[in-house]
């Protein structure tokens, strides 16, 4: 556990720092990585939660499992349930709490919009889930990081952020496309932050490592089922 830490401090310390230094030079490819034109022109659900984004992004990974082996990973993610499947040592050098599990947890199977997905303890971002469609999307909104967690709507005077999950069959393979977006609106009276310089390289290293981990975790779940093919 503690070389594993260790590890992730290293490795994605190096990551952010080196994206960081380069953007916004790297934007354009970090807030589309992996996705096709196709996916990043065409509408998720959720959209209409932030019709005129100042920022976001489209990205996307294929996996090689079906969207209902996928799903289940997707579903549990949060903090105090399933993680986010990242550098979960960097992540608790900021005191987040999150430890990503290796299995699926039936205790986390289920939501239902109005639940609560953490990113780390109260006072910590946090998102509403808006709607969930089993096994096919999932819909979050910003959340108030104070009890009782309000969900941002577009009028906010802090701004509102949508962060939305997709899963396509994949057309030129049996798997899946997971397909995530990430739309944010603010006020005029913010104006545009530096802060977004440094958040925007951080949440890429992040969450393409969340992807690249929900991949791992469902392809080694499918791996007995196809060794019994």
């Amino acid at each position: 556990m503690r070389f594993t830490a260790a590890t992730d401090v290293i490795v994605g310390g190096a990551q952010v720092l080196a994206t960081t230094l380069t953007a916004p030079l790297g934007r354009g490819r970090y807030n589309r990585w992996g996705a096709t034109d196709a996916e990043v022109a065409a509408a998720m659900p959720g959209d209409e939660l932030v019709p005129d984004p100042q920022l976001g992004y489209t990205r996307a990974i294929t996996i090689d499992a079906p969207p209902e082996d996928v799903w289940p990973w997707l579903v549990q993610m949060g903090q105090g349930r399933g993680g986010l499947y990242s550098y979960d040592g960097l992540e608790n050098l900021v005191g987040c709490d999150i430890h990503s599990a290796d299995r699926v947890l039936p205790d986390f199977q289920q939501l239902a919009a109005g639940d609560l997905i953490r990113l780390g303890p109260v006072g910590y971002p946090c998102f509403r889930v808006d709607r969930v469609s089993a096994p096919d999307s999932l819909v979050l909104v910003g959340a108030d990081p104070r009890p009782p967690h309000a969900a941002a709507a577009v009028d906010s005077p802090t701004g509102i952020a949508t962060w939305q999950w997709q899963l396509r069959p994949n057309p030129d393979a049996r798997g899946t496309r997971l397909v995530t977006r990430q739309r944010l609106a603010y006020p005029p009276s913010l104006g545009p932050s530096l802060m977004w310089h440094l958040v925007e390289p951080i949440g890429f290293v992040m969450e393409r490592r969340m992807l690249h981990g929900i991949k791992r975790r469902a392809e080694l779940t499918r791996l007995p089922t196809l060794r019994s093919q």
